[in-house]
């Protein structure tokens, strides 16, 4: 990660979690397809038993996109609301989130219509660019801040280092859509928010032919990383090897 940090950001679009393939020097990811990797005998494999659990082309989306948002690990997915769905999986009946109030319609609908249901969470919606409305809509049951900044439509803004420093100061997960900045303009893990993520169907693909998303841890939190590990393994809404070559191709 410090190597890569010292690079351009031009130039870890390009290379960051591509490697040249030792077998045949090709310089360019391939797409693996195969859903099972030869294993030497039981549990002994080259990093790879099953393309769910990690599969070498999204592994390098994956890498990338962790190096240009300057986090520490990155998860590939099937759209962005799914990993919007798999960080409010990591909230427990009865949890509350401090929402944006201005949000894309897709989150919106997750949060009202399914979330709130299937795992009991409650959802206030505040105006996140009055900070003091952040602070109003904290409760004892609190456990999450998902903010958006650019909103999707309006554009609103949000103070992403008040909302990290009151996030930590109260034990809070923040979380940070950056769908509409990106990660060229806007890094909200160096403003110390925890999760950063984007649905990867905007500007990440940028050619209106793929539908994925990507979520990035922001500290070496062993404890976050397991648990988003396990979810994201367990519900299996990974992004396709094709997807995740299109990204690259298009970064």
């Amino acid at each position: 990660m410090s190597k890569n940090k010292k690079q351009g950001f031009e130039t870890r679009a390009i290379h960051a979690g591509q490697k040249a393939d030792p077998s045949t020097g090709a310089v360019m990811m391939p797409i693996y397809t195969s859903s099972t990797f030869k294993q030497e005998s039981p549990g002994v494999h080259k990093g790879y038993d099953y393309s769910r659990s990690g599969n070498p082309t999204r592994n390098a989306f994956e890498e990338c996109m962790a190096s240009l948002e300057e986090g520490i690990k990155g998860y590939g997915f099937s759209s962005g609301v799914a990993a919007i769905s798999a960080c409010v999986e990591l909230l427990e009946p009865g949890d509350h989130v401090i929402a944006m109030d201005d949000l894309y319609g897709g989150t919106v609908r997750l949060f009202n219509e399914i979330k709130t249901k299937s795992q009991g969470i409650s959802v206030s919606y505040v105006d996140m660019t009055d900070f003091k409305s952040v602070e109003d809509a904290l409760t004892e049951k609190t456990k999450m801040i998902f903010v958006e900044t650019p909103t999707n439509p309006l554009l609103k803004i949000a103070d992403l280092e008040k909302i990290a420093k009151f996030a930590h100061e109260n034990n809070i997960l923040s979380v940070c859509d950056n769908t509409f900045a990106s990660s060229y303009i806007q890094k909200p893990l160096s403003h110390g928010i925890d999760i950063v993520l984007h649905s990867a169907t905007k500007y990440l693909g940028g050619h209106s032919d793929l539908i994925a998303g990507v979520l990035v841890v922001g500290k070496d939190d062993s404890e976050l990383i397991k648990k988003l590990s396990n979810i994201h393994n367990s519900l299996g809404p990974i992004t396709s090897t094709f997807d995740s070559y299109l990204i690259l191709r298009s970064l």
